[in-house]
């Protein structure tokens, strides 16, 4: 086997050798498929794999090579994408029983489209926590997806099967999706980089919506150059989503090494400060030290802010599920039509004050950017916690898992800020996850410091079992 179709391979390198002819679209996705067909019974990452139509995708690449044509920046690259896209000829389930019932996509999600456009190839769709409600990766239809690093034990969700799929080299890439943290959090349990765009960056046409308002798509990988290939193949507007903000595309990938001189980064305190394990703020404090950072500012009122999230979350993922929640609450994880029905209470008068403290908060935030360029932060409270369990200890009380597992990252995706979280890997076996988190539209700055720290040697992946 060689360098490149090996589970270590970056998309970087691989594109850099399929466009050089140094090996073939089709042998890295036959390398590709024979890993997912090892690993997948263990992990259950994949809830549907594509090998024909892979195949296909990869011999047509080889054929572009072959006539002299100009290759794509993700030539040949292996990637899949949680199961809430639209894939052609699938019904999108989005992690549920009701979903799978509907008729196929009749087209490709636009974030799909525009991978295989850069030459990337799709592999099939991944596990998730039902509907995208869920921090655990644990589905209740489909089985839990297992981290690579230590089987018994969570992914985090809810993009769970991206975050397994990748850390066990069965693809260089994939796509996931954040409302409160559902990128963020499997990149930390399972040691890789993840990037949520700003809100409105990239399109979410063609994929089943949690909150409208707080969705984010984006990429999972194992490396920053490799989050920065696919971010970049990914922008450009698409009418078809109607939030996507009217900006040019601005490409990062050139960007990336231009070190952290002359940026003013701080490390958040407060809510960020008060709960915990004490290896999440041991994680943190590395990548301070490493950056040489002092500096410690505080988020505005960002309790209140995780909590107008929980508000405006239940209430907006409660009124898209009415009907199903009617007419088939059966066939609901009960964990996911528990929480969906007391959306459904939730007084309109909450939400409105949720709303306007939003705005309130978002404008004190964006007055803090004036002051600082980069924020850190941790990305969860503890490592990856064992499938099935059900507490964990925060401020010396015992609190239930799932609804805390995110405390780091909603009061960050509930304006829509621009997040790289980064791995770390302190004695003990498991990675943990730190936020460096931007103002509005400067992923390049987030990218930029995640990969002064994956430079060196401060964050990075380790191989899976693969």
């Amino acid at each position: 086997m060689s360098e490149v179709t090996g589970p270590g391979a970056t998309a970087a390198s691989i594109a850099a050798a399929v466009s050089a002819g140094e090996v073939t679209a089709r042998a890295v996705t036959e390398a590709a498929l024979s890993r997912i067909a090892a690993l997948n019974p263990c992990l259950n990452a994949f809830t549907d794999v594509l090998a024909e139509r892979a195949l296909a995708t990869a011999e047509r690449v080889d054929a572009s090579r072959a006539a002299g044509e100009a290759l794509g920046p993700l030539a040949g690259v292996p990637f899949a994408v949680k199961n809430l896209f639209d894939i052609e000829g699938l019904p999108t389930r989005a992690g549920s029983l009701i979903n799978r019932e509907r008729a196929p996509a009749s087209r490709d999600g636009a974030l799909v489209r525009r991978m295989e456009a850069a030459g990337a190839v799709l592999l099939g769709g991944l596990n998730m926590g039902e509907y995208a409600y869920d921090f655990t990766g644990e589905n209740a239809h489909d089985g839990a997806s297992r981290n690579p690093h230590d089987p018994l034990r969570m992914t985090g969700g809810s993009s769970g099967g991206s975050g397994g799929a990748v850390a066990s080299g069965m693809v260089p890439l994939a796509l996931g999706s954040d409302t409160n943290g559902s990128i963020r959090v499997p990149s930390s349990f399972c040691g890789l980089f993840g990037l949520k765009p700003t809100y409105g960056r990239l399109s979410r046409a063609g994929s089943f919506p949690f909150v409208g308002s707080f969705d984010h798509l984006g990429p999972l990988g194992r490396s920053v150059a490799d989050l920065a290939l696919s971010y970049d193949a990914m922008q450009g507007a698409d009418p078809d989503d109607p939030a996507q903000a009217p900006r040019p595309p601005e490409p990062v990938s050139g960007m990336i090494e231009g070190g952290t001189g002359g940026l003013r980064i701080a490390v958040l305190g407060g809510h960020f400060a008060r709960s915990g394990d004490p290896d999440c703020f041991a994680a943190l404090a590395r990548v301070a030290a490493a950056l040489g950072v002092e500096a410690r500012v505080e988020l505005p009122e960002a309790a209140r802010a995780r909590a107008a999230a929980y508000v405006i979350t239940a209430a907006e993922g409660a009124a898209l599920h009415l009907d199903r929640l009617r007419e088939r609450p059966a066939d609901f994880d009960p964990a996911t039509r528990d929480r969906l029905i007391a959306g459904a209470a939730i007084p309109a008068a909450w939400v409105q004050h949720a709303q306007r403290f939003r705005r309130w908060h978002r404008e004190k935030v964006l007055e803090l950017f004036d002051k600082v360029d980069i924020l850190l932060a941790p990305s969860t409270p503890c490592r990856a916690p064992a499938i099935g369990q059900a507490t964990i200890v925060m401020d010396g009380a015992t609190l239930p898992l799932r609804p805390n597992i995110g405390v780091f990252t909603q009061p960050i995706s509930f304006i829509g800020l621009p997040v790289c979280a980064v791995p770390v890997w302190l004695d003990g076996g498991l990675p943990l996850g730190v936020q460096v988190i931007a103002a509005p539209w400067r992923e390049d700055l987030a990218l930029r410091v995640a990969r002064a720290l994956e430079r060196g040697g401060t964050a990075g992946c380790r191989a899976g079992p693969g």
